[in-house]
């Protein structure tokens, strides 16, 4: 009888054993937001893009499809990285409807990418460029941005789809920029790991970060940039972008760039199920907390928000917070919490305002009064 009473004993045991385990495979647990980079690979289709010096079949669409491919290919092996494309295959998607898919899709990152060409002349120009949206009174960077905007022509109905845009008109540039303007510094920070990779990695001549008027850059509302890796008018840069180890090293440097930009940026970022949680906690007491950094001669603030109205920086305006500054540019007034020289500190005072929720606010640097990259600083 006592053997049989342990036999039962043991069996309820287990069974309370194998629920429990089944209980906390199914308890829901936080994971990190997945950051979502939408990759571009310019015109394709009827849209071939530069013909190069016509040495070869390819042309720039091809280019930008198998670098796009292999970038995206090597992003999606990090962890909480979803890669999207707007084309994988030779098609047309119009500027358009590149726009509303990387919109619709909530992407966090933008990478429009292209090959250069130099019109009228006998192709001596040649490295890699990375263009944000902009105005800018360079002939050479207007005349890129006339470029990639003109395939506007081949689609119907293109006046009404793009509210009259004309991409030969200063006027229709100039109305680009405000759309963009709350995530111009992120771009340009995008931008210039980008072109450091290509100096270092690639080792081709680097043209630098522009600004020029990209129709598809104005309408994506998140950090978005446009590549040019090079001048396929170029005949030994064309031969390097159209051979197999050019492409690569290419995809490589534009992979070290976007891997340095989402682990800057993806910090706390966590979700569960399809809710977004940030953990801006308060620090315990009992923790370590981390160390100050302060950078001699930088300035450090909470961009909280860009808008065309004017607002009185007092805390109720700004759910609470103070220290509020406010700056003109142009026709739009931005908002900035908090002033410090302490990188730590700001990072806390970045949580901050997330808790008030402003969830997209983000850190800005200043050296004798102008803004400059954030990634500049850091790196001293």
């Amino acid at each position: 009888m006592y053997r049989y009473f342990s036999i039962i004993i043991l069996f309820f045991a287990s069974t309370c054993i194998v629920g429990a385990n089944e209980m906390t495979e199914k308890e829901p647990t936080k994971k990190r937001k997945e950051f979502v980079v939408m990759i571009d690979a310019g015109h394709g289709g009827r849209d071939t893009g530069t013909p190069g010096t016509k040495r070869y079949k390819t042309t720039e669409k091809d280019i930008a499809l198998d670098v796009s491919l292999a970038l995206g290919k090597m992003l999606d092996k990090l962890p909480n990285v979803k890669v999207i494309y707007t084309r994988k295959k030779d098609t047309y998607p119009t500027l358009n409807q590149r726009a509303v898919m990387t919109n619709k899709k909530k992407a966090d990152l933008f990478i429009s990418i292209h090959c250069n060409a130099q019109p009228g002349r006998k192709g001596t120009a040649y490295g890699s460029e990375t263009f944000v949206l902009g105005l800018s009174k360079n002939k050479a960077n207007l005349e890129v941005a006339k470029r990639e905007n003109s395939v506007i022509f081949l689609e119907e109905n293109h006046e009404e789809v793009y509210e009259g845009f004309n991409p030969n008109s200063p006027e229709s540039l100039i109305s680009l920029i405000i759309l963009q303007e709350e995530y111009l510094d992120q771009s340009i920070e995008i931008a210039s790991y980008i072109q450091k990779e290509f100096k270092v990695t690639a080792k081709r001549k680097d043209r630098g970060v522009k600004q020029a008027g990209f129709w598809v850059l104005s309408k994506t509302y998140m950090p978005s940039v446009l590549v040019e890796l090079g001048f396929l008018t170029h005949k030994k840069e064309e031969d390097f972008l159209n051979s197999k180890k050019g492409k690569k090293i290419m995809t490589k440097s534009l992979y070290n760039a976007v891997k340095k930009y989402i682990e800057l940026h993806s910090e706390k970022r966590f979700s569960n199920d399809d809710e977004v949680i940030i953990d801006d906690s308060e620090p315990d007491v009992t923790e370590e907390l981390p160390a100050s950094r302060v950078i001699k001669g930088v300035t450090f603030k909470v961009q909280l928000s860009a808008s065309s109205k004017k607002i009185a920086t007092k805390a109720y305006n700004f759910k609470g917070l103070d220290q509020i500054s406010r700056e003109k540019s142009g026709k739009i007034f931005r908002y900035f919490y908090g002033k410090t020289s302490d990188y730590e500190e700001v990072k806390r005072m970045k949580a901050t305002a997330k808790r008030k929720g402003y969830t997209d606010c983000y850190i800005v640097a200043f050296k004798k009064g102008k803004k400059v990259p954030l990634a500049e600083v850091l790196n001293q």
